[in-house]
Order: structure tokens, then C-alpha cells, then sequence
């Protein structure tokens, strides 16, 4: 039986794309399902867990679409500034750094706000939860890396980095975590916290994807994916994927392949077959589909095995029908609770008799 997967793409024209992919051993094609225009600037960052699709954007919002009803879900309004990463842990929580220096922490349950750091002195520019859901790793304008016990919602380790890294991500076992300044990878062991190893891009890296826990597919601002070991921290395969710059790369894992997935400025998104194993070879093309848009983010949306999809045709609806559906019965949910906001971005002082904390009304 085919998988059921959908390709979630942002645009710089503020425009979502969905696409449902039918898989085949040779050959998958992406047709058209959705398209989701509830943004009133470009897309930043996309999420995806089993039920939601979520998207950040220069607009200061995440909006939240259902996946099982198919229908919007309102929309998070907590950051000042544009949502710059988004990731889900599970599907019970979801991750969000922003702008404005904040790292939020939702529960998918009711979409509340139940933790907010004030993460960096400037822009949170990326994070990244270790697979056991207890640390957070977070890059920022402020030329630091930080880990965070999500937890306790704490600082737990300040490293000063030197320069602006704009990616951070763990890989698969969590034994590892890359981070990203320009067109430099510096690799770290958990262990140790220390760089076990350095590797150059020809271009500015603009995404990364662990495809497991030895290789690391880059794609930079050029037209090549390159494939990196990241225990011998050395490129071992490279191959020509779009005719222009690669904006954003996706994975995941079918039987016993590797499907890598690339969307570029030309407004490609396409598919690819690597077979993970010692010697790399360029991979083969499954498929492509073409947007006509300019895509600045990717994500990969699969059903929980419980989820039923029906193969007829979709309830997508025009970005007309939604903005008309929107008016009716937009749900927005604005944190209006107390939140503490705790500033673990400068040196902490004398402890004061309520902790140092304060209260903010969002």
C-alpha cells in the first residue's frame, strides 16, 4: 500500500502550498491540495506534526491549520516581530523563537502559551529539541548558543560562539548537534560540548537535515546538495538538484530508502531516492512538482497510522473561500493568562524573595 504523505511548502507570497504525494517504488507524484493564504507577509518557517500543520511569518503570527478536518485553526499571537523557527516535539508540544528574543513553549492540547523565555539579547534565529524532549538548543543574534532544560524552562549551558550562527539542529540520536554561522558547519559532541569537528560549504548554508546519524545533507545558496559525514566531518557526495538556489531541505524514511526532499527559489519542489549506505551515490529523482512561487521554507506532513486519508478528492479550498471562512469564524487565541517571563539572557543577580521573576500580561 502507497504511503500518505503531504509536502508543506512557505512562500515570499505569503501563500502556503500543500501537496499529496503518492508514492511508488520508481516514481512519486505531487498533486495539488491546499493552499493556505492567512498570512499578510512572507512565510518563515513551517512545522508539521501527525495533526498540524503550523507557520510562522514576518507578520508577527503562527497560524495553525487541522490536518484531520482539514480546516484553519486560528492563530498564536504571543511574538513581536517575525517567527523565525517553529518545531513540534510529538504532537504534544511546539517550540517557537522568534525576533523579539523569545523562546515559547505550547501545548497543542488547548494552544497555550505554557512557558516563555526571553532566550537571546537580539533574534532567536534557530532552535532545535534533543529527541528526549528535555533540552533545547537555541543560535542567536547575541553570537551565543545556549541549551535550555525545557523542563524547568532554564538556562543550562551559555557558550559564546563568536559569531551569528543562524542553524542549530541535533541529529537523530541526540549524541550530536550542528551549528551553522555562514558557510561553516562546526560539529559537537553531547559529551563533551565541544566542536569534534569543522566543514566548509562553497555557498552560505541556508538548511540542513540529519538523514541519520552519520550524514548531514546541506544545501547552501547554489544549485548542489552535499552530503557530509559528520563523524569524519568531510563531504562525501554532492549532486546538482535545482537551476537555482536551494532554499530548504526535508527527510524522510520509506522501507529501506531515504527520501530526501528539496524546494528552491525557482519554485521546484522535488523529490529524491539515497540509499544510506557506506559508499553514497548521488541519489535518483522520484518526482517534482512546480509552485511557480518563491519558497523560503519545507516540511513533510504524515498521518499517524490511526488517521484515516481519504484518496477522493480534497476539501481544499481557494485562498478566496478561506479568507471568506476566516471572517466568519476565525478563532484566535491570544495568551491573555499570567506568563512568567523569565530573562535568562543577561547574568543573573542577587536572588530577590520572589525569585527574580516578573509578571507579564501578554
Amino acid at each position: 500500500m502507497a504511503a500518505v504523505l503531504e509536502l508543506i511548502a512557505g512562500s515570499y507570497e505569503q501563500i502556503t502550498f500543500g501537496y499529496r504525494v503518492k508514492t511508488g517504488e520508481n516514481e512519486w507524484t505531487a498533486k495539488a491540495d491546499f493552499t493556505h493564504h492567512a498570512h499578510t507577509a512572507s512565510v518563515s518557517a513551517v512545522a508539521a506534526s501527525e495533526r498540524f500543520v503550523v507557520t510562522g511569518s514576518k507578520d508577527e503570527t503562527i497560524q495553525l491549520y487541522d490536518m484531520k478536518k482539514r480546516t484553519e485553526h486560528g492563530a498564536l499571537l504571543h511574538h513581536e516581530g517575525t517567527i523565525t523557527c517553529l518545531e513540534f516535539y510529538g504532537t504534544s508540544h511546539l517550540l517557537s523563537g522568534g525576533e523579539d528574543g523569545l523562546l515559547c513553549v505550547w501545548s497543542t492540547k488547548k494552544w497555550e502559551c505554557m512557558k516563555t523565555i526571553r532566550a537571546h539579547k537580539g533574534h532567536v534565529t534557530s532552535l532545535s529539541v534533543h529527541p528526549s524532549g528535555k533540552l533545547a538548543l537555541s543560535v542567536g543574534t547575541d553570537k551565543t548558543l545556549r541549551t535550555w532544560n525545557l523542563i524547568n524552562g532554564r538556562s543550562a549551558f551559555i557558550k559564546n560562539i563568536k559569531q551569528n550562527a543562524h542553524i542549530v539542529r541535533w541529529s537523530p540520536d541526540g549524541d550530536r548537534y550542528v551549528v551553522v554561522v555562514n558557510d561553516k558547519i562546526d560539529i559537537y559532541k553531547l559529551e563533551t560540548a565541544s566542536v569534534t569537528g569543522t566543514i566548509t560549504n562553497p555557498k552560505r548554508i541556508s538548511s540542513v537535515k540529519f538523514l541519520n546519524n552519520a550524514v548531514l545533507a546541506v544545501a547552501g545558496d547554489d544549485e548542489t546538495v552535499r552530503f557530509c559525514d559528520v563523524g569524519q566531518a568531510k563531504w562525501v557526495c554532492e549532486f546538482k538538484a535545482h537551476e537555482t538556489r536551494v532554499k530548504a531541505v526535508d527527510s524522510l524514511m520509506v522501507d529501506d530508502y531515504c527520501v530526501l526532499l528539496t524546494a528552491s527559489n525557482d519554485g521546484y519542489i522535488k523529490m529524491w531516492k539515497i540509499h544510506l549506505k557506506e559508499e553514497l551515490e548521488p541519489p535518483i529523482l522520484l518526482g517534482e512538482v512546480n509552485t511557480t512561487a518563491r519558497l523560503t521554507c519545507l516540511a513533510v506532513w504524515r498521518p499517524s497510522s490511526v488517521q484515516s486519508i481519504s484518496d477522493g478528492p480534497s476539501n481544499a479550498v481557494t485562498s478566496e473561500e478561506c479568507s471568506q471562512e476566516l471572517a466568519k469564524k476565525k478563532r484566535v487565541r491570544e495568551t491573555t493568562e499570567e506568563v512568567i517571563v523569565e530573562d535568562e539572557s543577561k547574568p543573573k543577580k542577587k536572588k530577590k524573595k520572589d525569585g527574580g521573576k516578573k509578571a507579564v500580561k501578554k
